[in-house]
């Protein structure tokens, strides 16, 4: 067993970064992820690592210093909340034209605007279909638990280098700001310049005589030949749904009716199927882990299964959509949720099934 700590969920983030050999963290204050940034300020991990945390201007500022980390093959990581996520999303489309490696949590509050600073679900159109300008998508992991925030780390590690893209940690304020028991993984050491070389040889380590320059720009004035880097990145998303779609199913597998959920509205909602199974409504859950990739191919299958499937999410209805391309209008889909930083209750979603699915 690794090292235990009762950690918030941002502290879980933060400490995890630095075990899992993150190169440097730029970011910018802002609740409810502030924490991250103050933990590792504390930590110091430059001392024991040799990691680089500073906090930039502004998150503008935060992003570009990614990007420019990441030019050198490096593996950088930021995080904000919704209205600071919004402000980093140039930079965001940035890599992903230049196909570069991000770690990027949000942990998502009530807007639009300034909203408020409580938990929200509102983010997902922006982490789900690009955010930024362009034809891009991120990776995008959703956590429901402290100890997520820190595994999630690891797996955002991997993907952000096995397809040289932004990958994006959707948390809320709920799973930012609770405490839990955190099992740690044992550190693992940051790349040597020799390695960082040889694992990217895209980077810009400097002009090497046997190699031709290394240029990292998201810009082509040439059409055609931006037509032809739109379409690889397509097929690098394409990759992802087959690839690595991740999801958890929970009582499935006599289910009659389905609610679909992720993150913190899934940790909810596994209480709501207690409540249903002791009423006798054969109810299960199928919560995204990965968002995008979205687990459309299993919800499809389970409409031969089910009557009905509920999205419930913090939201006025945004992950709602994907489940109804997902089954393609085959089976009823309806929609509950809370906004504006109003978190749903277990029994509330109870009887949003029975209004909604059941009738």
């Amino acid at each position: 067993m690794g090292e235990l700590r009762l950690m918030k969920g941002n502290e879980a983030f933060a400490e995890a970064c630095i075990r899992a050999g993150v190169d440097a963290y730029f970011g910018y204050p802002i609740t409810p992820q502030s924490e991250v940034i103050e933990y590792l300020m504390a930590a110091k991990p430059y001392e024991t690592t040799g990691m680089v945390v500073l906090q930039a201007e502004s998150e503008v500022a935060s992003i570009n210093m990614c990007y420019g980390a990441a030019g050198a093959g490096f593996l950088p990581a930021t995080s904000s909340s919704s209205p600071g996520i919004s402000l980093k999303m140039e930079g965001i489309s940035y890599m992903a034209g230049a196909e570069l490696p991000l770690i990027v949590l949000n942990v998502a509050r009530g807007g639009p605007g300034l909203g408020d600073i409580q938990p929200a679900q509102s983010d997902y159109f922006q982490a789900t279909k690009g955010g930024g300008h362009g034809d891009y998508r991120m990776y995008v992991l959703a956590p429901s638990s402290v100890q997520e925030m820190c595994d999630f780390v690891l797996i955002a590690k991997e993907m952000a280098f096995k397809y040289r893209n932004p990958v994006m940690i959707l948390s809320d304020g709920v799973i930012g700001q609770m405490m839990e028991k955190v099992e740690l993984f044992d550190p693992i050491p940051r790349r040597t310049i020799e390695e960082v070389e040889k694992q990217c040889p895209w980077a810009t380590t400097g002009k090497k005589p046997h190699r031709q320059r290394n240029i990292i720009t998201s810009l082509d004035l040439d059409q055609y030949k931006q037509e032809r880097h739109v379409l690889k990145l397509m097929d690098k998303y394409k990759r992802m749904e087959e690839e690595d779609v991740r999801y958890e199913e929970i009582q499935t597998a006599d289910a009659e009716y389905l609610i679909v959920a992720y993150g913190s509205s899934a940790r909810i909602c596994q209480k709501t199927i207690d409540l249903a199974r002791a009423e006798g409504i054969k109810l299960g859950l199928l919560r995204a882990i990965t968002v995008f990739p979205f687990p459309s191919k299993r919800l499809n299958e389970l409409a031969n299964q089910v009557k009905g499937m509920l999205a419930v999410e913090m939201s006025a209805g945004q992950m709602v959509e994907d489940v109804k391309l997902s089954v393609n209008c085959r089976i009823p889909v309806y929609h509950f949720g809370r906004t504006g930083g109003v978190i749903h209750t277990p029994t509330e979603v109870l009887e949003a099934v029975k209004n909604l699915l059941i009738k």
